[in-house]
């Protein structure tokens, strides 16, 4: 081991040696991001599959209208040209994508891939549906792609599945090496 130099992968918070309240408030510090936009995710993907207008090419409330409505505006009309090939197929995929993320992201499952997942998506949005949010910061999307981040960049360390993995993964690593 270098001296001086730290080659674990978590700080010590992550791993359960908090030993005051500020230490255990930054261990759980992302949960309720978690919690949030993996709620958030999957009551959108729901809410698309059992809207009868959402999946439709065309009328009020649909995928199609939507898209073309948002195409000369979005700063990659070429991404919604792309969904405007199969409307509909767009929109369940839209749906389903969500629901996987908010699970993933809810449950703490490969959460760093469920966020990056909320993060395209969110990413997809920004540039296509809010694009031409005026000012920019009445546009959902943007706000939610920076939520996705921390998620990406720390995953979901506690209370989550990925995490048991994690510790079930470090107790048989110990206990081959006894």
């Amino acid at each position: 081991m270098t001296h001086g130099m730290r080659t674990d992968t978590y700080p010590p918070y992550l791993e359960g040696g908090g030993r005051d309240w500020r230490d255990t408030a930054t261990r759980y510090a992302l949960l309720p991001l978690r919690i949030f936009l993996g709620v958030t995710f999957i009551y959108a993907g729901l809410d698309k599959l059992t809207d009868g207008a959402f999946l439709k090419d065309s009328g009020a409330g649909s995928i199609g209208d939507t898209m073309r409505a948002v195409r000369d505006s979005s700063v990659i009309p070429a991404l919604v040209d792309m969904a405007l090939k199969s409307p509909v197929g767009f929109g369940y995929a839209m749906a389903f994508g969500e629901l996987a993320v908010g699970i993933g992201t809810l449950l703490g499952v490969l959460t760093r891939l469920a966020a990056l997942g909320g993060a395209l998506i969110s990413l997809s949005l920004w540039l296509t549906v809010s694009w031409a949010s005026d000012p920019y910061y009445y546009g959902n999307d943007l706000a939610y792609l920076m939520a996705w981040l921390p998620l990406v960049l720390a995953g979901a360390p506690v209370l989550s599945l990925d995490a048991a993995w994690r510790s079930r993964r470090r107790q048989r690593s110990g206990a081959r090496a006894l």
